[in-house]
């Protein structure tokens, strides 16, 4: 999963980051408001985490055109104002939840966790299964029957966003958007590379679904004819 933190002061922007990541998250920073919800618009972001008080745009005003473009991403507000009123003013206007600074490391990634549960397709913290195949999230494991293959860390995010989509098709851009990242100078032959990895790891673990490539778009995962959806 992705997460965005958006806040101005480096060190805290960082040691965010830093935990982030240290607890199997991927985790992108912007130290302002345009550039934050530029980004965040994009739709990649699992969770965003928004400081109030920023340059450019507050976090307010950032909440605010974030869910009026109609983005419903879990935004989780990080402010060292604690009056209500400023608590009030932030989940009206569509924040999901409000952490006053300085808060406690484990409470945060514990309201990371409850905001990522809130969303169906992200409720089991453990493993993802599709027609027999399981991704361990845990051991960054793809198994089938009695066969099992471990994953590098962009091949678990991969199979796991086609696995969160299944069925659905997934463009290139969309791919190294949430893979990559948005300033990353990843190509499309990067997303082409990694798929080819998987699907040698699918045929390896006798898996009863395909990455399908839908020419020109994208790919799909899907059940292969023989096998029951």
């Amino acid at each position: 999963m992705r997460v965005l933190v958006i806040e101005d002061e480096t060190r805290l922007a960082a040691t965010l980051q830093d935990l982030m990541e240290l607890n199997g998250y991927t985790a992108d920073v912007c130290h302002d408001g345009e550039a934050g919800l530029d980004n965040a618009l994009t739709g990649i972001y699992d969770v965003v985490l928004l400081d109030v008080m920023l340059p450019r745009l507050d976090g307010f005003t950032v909440l605010r055109r974030l869910r009026e473009a109609g983005n419903a991403t879990p935004v989780l507000m990080l402010t060292a104002r604690s009056e209500v009123s400023d608590k009030v003013e932030g989940l009206d206007r569509g924040a999901d939840y409000y952490l006053t600074k300085p808060f406690d490391p484990k409470e945060l990634l514990a309201c990371v966790r409850a905001l990522t549960r809130r969303q169906p397709e992200l409720r089991n913290p453990d493993a993802l299964e599709f027609c027999g195949v399981k991704l361990d999230k845990s051991s960054f494991t793809l198994s089938c029957g009695g066969r099992s293959v471990r994953l590098s860390r962009k091949e678990f995010d991969i199979c796991e966003l086609l696995m969160l989509n299944r069925n659905l098709v997934l463009t290139k851009e969309s791919l190294l958007l949430k893979i990559w990242g948005y300033e990353s100078e990843a190509e499309d032959n990067n997303v082409e590379v990694y798929i080819s990895f998987l699907r040698k790891k699918l045929t390896h673990i006798r898996a009863g679904v395909r990455i399908r490539t839908i020419r020109m778009v994208g790919y799909c995962l899907e059940a292969l004819p023989e096998s029951p959806g």
